[in-house]
């Protein structure tokens, strides 16, 4: 009786697979870069986050008349919560196809609070450049224990900007200046990590799992086709 050659090859492939180091090496790599949550994002999320949040504090120091939007420590918070998330999501023991509930909400909040955080820093850094447009134009003088700028010292009518608590002026069109511009800078920073970081959810939720589950059983198809 004669044997077919594709029933002898199919456990010697299934061997093949089971023994080869390299294919148990790309698997775990695999579930490691491509199924989980990369780490990396998730420290540059928390290392900007934090750097937002102590310039925004040292910023509102600088005057008390200050508004929130000029001083956005509020943006580096939400990033830090988005990072602690992050790390959650690497504590959670990885389950194929997301078969636990608590690993499907944790990812949904995570993809939910990065793109709260892109939304906030795009925020962040169009009222800190409209602030520094301005600042870079004043003409500043001191009077008493606060510094009045102006944008046109020609116009009466012009608007009086007028920051209290400040002694020296050149804090104000100096330290302050290079504060708003480091703010426009990690913030824009911090934007496009979130950004990448929705990207690799999406990524994972959509290319990674499925279209590798596609591929596979396209694979069995062909091989059923083959032995018929």
């Amino acid at each position: 009786m004669g044997t077919d050659p594709a029933k002898q090859q199919e456990p010697a492939m299934k061997k093949k697979a089971k023994g080869d180091p390299k294919t148990g090496q790309e698997e775990e790599s695999h579930t490691c870069c491509g199924c989980r949550f990369p780490l990396l994002v998730a420290l540059l999320q928390l290392v900007l986050g934090i750097s937002i949040t102590v310039l925004g504090f040292i910023m509102a120091g600088i005057s008390s008349s200050l508004l929130v939007r000029d001083t956005p420590y509020w943006a580096g918070i939400i990033v830090c919560v988005v990072a602690l998330v992050g790390m959650v999501m690497l504590c959670v023991s990885y389950q194929p196809e997301e078969k636990t509930c608590f690993q499907f909400a944790i990812k949904l909040v995570y993809f939910l609070l990065s793109t709260l955080s892109l939304i906030t820093c795009v925020l962040a850094v169009a009222f800190v450049a409209h602030h520094y447009s301005q600042i870079v134009q004043f003409t500043c003088d001191a009077v008493l224990d606060s510094c009045q700028c102006k944008l046109e010292t020609s116009d009466p009518l012009s608007r009086t900007f007028v920051y209290q608590d400040v002694s020296d002026c050149t804090s104000v069109t100096g330290t302050f200046s290079l504060y708003l511009l480091l703010q426009m800078v990690l913030n824009l920073i911090t934007a496009i990590v979130c950004l990448l970081a929705c990207f690799v959810m999406w990524k994972h939720r959509y290319q990674v799992f499925f279209v590798g589950v596609r591929l596979h059983s396209l694979t069995g198809t062909e091989i059923q086709q083959q032995k018929v």
